[in-house]
């Protein structure tokens, strides 16, 4: 059994409001020196079978057409 990890995260140019949340509110909780914070999402998809090039462009597609919005998200697939 192979697992592939996708993260999803805003496009650099995309406002992130929650990102911004947080990193105001990191002062207030005693912790200084954080310039900027981005938020995203983590999949963790397990497969049947090995990780292999083909599995893997399996899951790119499935990242592009189902967990990320292309217009406003970047994901990345790796294999573990």
């Amino acid at each position: 059994m192979a697992r592939v990890v996708v993260e999803v995260m805003l496009k650099p140019e995309i406002l992130d409001p929650q990102g911004q949340a947080i990193a105001r509110k990191l002062p207030q909780m005693g912790f200084e020196g954080v310039a900027a914070v981005r938020q995203g999402k983590r999949f963790e998809i397990e497969l049947d079978g090995p990780a292999d090039e083909e599995a893997v462009e399996r899951i790119r597609e499935l990242a592009g057409t189902l967990l990320a919005n292309p217009v406003i998200e970047d994901f990345e697939v790796h294999a573990e």
